[in-house]
């Protein structure tokens, strides 16, 4: 047995995250995913979505002689992708050579009855042409890492193969003609690339290479069309089984039932075709299976944001996670577009999947793994609110039925009360990026609580509703003396009288804070421009005021919120507007094209262009809409993927960015897609299909206003308007000790649990007149006193 020289290896990258197709076998027998740019299979995942097994699997073409032809299809053709049926991930790649005369065509599918991944390779060549020999170049990363892997070239049953494992997880790489020769090595020193290109051939071969950043190679028949397997266990015996079995099975047979398979869920979802596509693409068939793609079957409703690890080839090992992780509010933005395709089925199991992974105390991770282990920690309560606002609306789309309803009513109930104990500010905007008050949290929040309330009050748990209430209208209230302000420099510049800011940081609860007008740090931008003024800062999260029902799509403040975003945000691509998420965003490529390194230019997100389309559906401006619709169109790939980020400045070909074009960052966002299945259907029904009935009767028809604030010590208010009571939350049954006339006459009031595991009591502060104040403190039952007095006053 030879040994490969050069251990470890360079050190393991990711590739590409601009993806050109995203495929699975949408079988229960099948636990493999696959994707593909650049004309060559990439990462493979196995037996989970959440778990990158590979980094790609090529071909080199040479002559078989040193220093002569020597063809890297991903970097030395010119390759084209098409889709062979509408809703199918099935793609026939063509990768040409026109200097030398050669084409490789494949094909690719994940077999529905193995865990096993198949190419259909066929290579050509001119005329003149003779000799060419034809190499398989694939790079293990068992699992979600390269660092670690180990490589030897075996067989199964007398069937040549070359191996693979790591972490517990094994690869098999075999041939219908068999491998005519093989060998393993390290990347960078002794692999199968630099052999080739030294010497054209496999002149140096190897027997294994352990514990690094390897790669296996294989020289393949060129006299007929080639089909080869990679196939994945447990053990190496588990993955040879399986990708002799698929072999033996055939390409046509996994062929024609991956593509029934596909068909079949196709054909039972509402017919929401756009009536003129704009392009070689159904993009609704495409978005449909791009967000079933990302499901895993071990996890019923579990779904990744993306099979793309952002500026992939920038990264490494230390990019654990990538983006193939369940953020919960992308799974609940993806689950609320399968009910607007009629996917409910789909729908419900994702609603079923975050009722078993949310926390103890009520909230859902940042992230999380397949499994629910947390993988980043930051809060987010927009994640701990759209599961409610999920639920509601699977309720109202015949997804859930009314007898079920108390089913769910322990997710919602210990939701609400986390929500309520630990909002409204929250730890981390939804760009997961800074701490405070944001319109589009707050509007998640509120109408989260409303529809709690609804299915409290469905289930007879009036006081528990009340309490609900009570917050969100005291929360809906307080939003403009939170996040909106007026008579600024901006304001003037823009010609408005005032606008929402995209987010004030958590200080002053009062109803005029001087946070407004403060500073707060924006991430992702270098040291020294990260310092931003508060009162500057402006995104498109405006929007979900009017998306959650909380403000009229026509209201002044809305409007001209609108023409600051467009001022400061918006950008004109050759497919038309598409916005960034707000001004001095960082998260993006740099402006010389190099990738995001914790610092960066943010670029336009067409996810916002259909976010802004759904705005203009509320503005009752469906054509307004519908070209915003063929704008997000023009956003996709070649293979009609929607990208996180386009490129918004001039070209620069020698970083792959074109302007309009995918930029480097996750390509295909489900996010994206969601949110384009949803305008589809919002377009049919000339209505936002995911707009919360609660908030617009309460805010927009009924005018509800607050009865009482709140008030708990990590979240104080110093000041309450007049007519209103405060209601006093602590951290455990007790006493509220208060005053109206600095302690001369001291009045008692004992906490109550409505039922959340919140306690407290209302004062009656409702009966002070303006300029008077309310002292408290308290005792709880275990004897301990506060110890500090707090005092709230009453202001008009």
């Amino acid at each position: 047995m030879t040994i490969a020289p050069g251990a470890p290896g360079l050190p393991p990258r990711w590739t590409s995250s601009a993806k050109d197709g995203v495929g699975t076998a949408l079988s229960p027998r099948s636990a493999v995913w696959f994707t593909h740019s650049h004309g060559i299979l990439d990462e493979i995942y196995y037996p989970r979505v959440d778990q990158a097994c590979t980094r790609d699997c090529g071909l080199i073409v040479t002559d078989g002689t040193p220093g002569g032809l020597f063809v890297e299809e991903k970097r030395g053709t010119v390759s084209r992708t098409r889709r062979l049926a509408d809703g199918v991930p099935l793609f026939t790649i063509t990768n040409t050579c026109e200097q030398h005369g050669l084409t490789i065509e494949k094909k690719i599918v994940a077999d529905p009855h193995f865990d096993c991944v198949l190419q259909h390779i066929t290579l050509t060549a001119g005329p003149d042409v003779t000799g060419l020999r034809m190499f398989a170049l694939l790079a293990p990363h068992l699992v979600n890492g390269g660092a670690h892997n180990t490589g030897w070239v075996g067989d199964y049953k007398g069937m040549p193969m070359l191996f693979a494992s790591g972490d517990g997880t094994c690869l098999a790489m075999a041939c219908s003609s068999g491998l005519l020769a093989a060998s393993v090595g390290y990347v960078g020193t002794s692999d199968g690339w630099q052999t080739l290109q030294r010497h054209g051939s496999l002149r140096e071969r190897f027997d294994r290479a352990e514990d690094g950043n390897i790669a296996l190679v294989a020289e393949i028949d060129t006299t007929a069309p080639a089909l080869i397997a990679i196939g994945f266990g447990r053990k190496p015996e588990e993955a040879a089984f399986q990708a002799a079995a698929s072999l033996a099975g055939g390409f046509e047979r996994a062929e024609n039932e991956y593509v029934a398979n596909w068909r079949h869920w196709q054909h039972g979802l509402e017919p929401l075709d756009p009536p003129q596509p704009t392009g070689p693409h159904n993009f609704y068939r495409v978005s449909t299976a791009v967000m079933r793609c990302h499901e895993s079957p071990l996890f019923p409703g579990g779904s990744i944001a993306s099979l793309s690890i952002p500026w992939g080839a920038s990264k490494g090992d230390d990019d654990l996670g990538g983006y193939h992780l369940v953020w919960p509010r992308d799974l609940a933005e993806t689950a609320g577009a399968l009910m607007a395709c009629g996917a409910h089925a789909d729908a419900r199991r994702t609603l079923d999947y975050l009722r078993v992974i949310q926390e103890a105390d009520g909230h859902w991770p940042q992230n999380t793994w397949l499994d629910g282990s947390a993988y980043w920690g930051g809060l987010q309560l927009d994640e701990t609110a759209f599961p409610i606002l999920l639920l509601d609306l699977a309720f109202r789309n015949g997804a859930v039925a009314e007898a079920e309803l108390g089913d769910y009513w322990p997710m919602v109930r210990s939701a609400c009360a986390f929500i309520i104990a630990n909002g409204p500010a929250t730890g981390q905007d939804r760009w997961e990026e800074n701490a405070g008050y944001t319109p589009a949290t707050l509007a998640v929040e509120i109408a989260g609580l409303l529809a709690g309330a609804d299915l409290a009050e469905r289930l007879g748990r009036s006081a528990e509703a009340g309490l609900m209430r009570d917050t969100a209208d005291a929360w809906n209230a307080d939003i403009e003396s939170w996040i909106y302000v007026s008579g600024t420099d901006l304001a003037n510049r823009c010609g408005v009288a005032g606008y929402y800011l995209r987010i004030v940081a958590d200080g002053d609860h009062d109803l005029a804070g001087a946070a407004q007008h403060g500073r707060i740090a924006v991430r992702n931008r270098p040291e020294g421009e990260a310092d931003v003024a508060t009162d500057e800062l402006i995104g498109a999260d405006a929007l979900a005021l009017v998306r959650f029902g909380l403000r009229a799509a026509h209201d002044p403040r809305i409007r001209d919120t609108i023409t600051v975003i467009d001022h400061l945000t918006r950008i004109d691509l050759p497919q038309g507007s598409v916005w960034h998420r707000y001004n001095n965003d960082g998260y993006g490529e740099h402006n010389d094209g190099r990738p995001f390194d914790g610092t960066g230019h943010g670029r336009a997100w067409p996810l916002l262009t259909g976010e802004r389309a759904h705005y203009a559906i509320a503005a009752d401006d469906l054509a307004g809409a519908e070209a915003l619709r063929i704008t997000m169109e023009g956003c996709a790939s070649e293979g009609g993927l929607l990208p996180e980020q386009v490129w918004d400045a001039d070209d620069l070909p020698e970083h792959e960015l074109v302007r309009g074009r995918p930029s480097g960052s996750a390509m295909p966002l489900v996010w994206a897609h969601a949110e384009y299945v949803k305008l589809l259907r919002s377009l049919r029904d000339g209505a936002v299909f995911d707009l919360p009935p609660q908030t617009v009767r309460r805010y927009q028809v009924e005018n509800i206003t607050p009865r009482c604030r709140d008030w708990r010590e990590p979240w104080r208010r110093s000041k309450i308007p007049a007519g209103q009571n405060l209601r006093v939350e602590i951290t455990g049954p007790g006493v509220i000790h208060w005053t109206d006339d600095d302690w001369a006459t001291v009045h008692e009031a004992p906490t109550t649990d409505v039922g959340l595991g919140i306690d407290s009591a209302e004062l009656p502060s409702a009966a002070l007149g303006v300029g008077r104040a309310l002292m408290f403190t308290w005792n709880l039952a275990d004897g301990g006193w506060r110890g500090r007095n707090f005092t709230v006053a009453i202001v008009a």
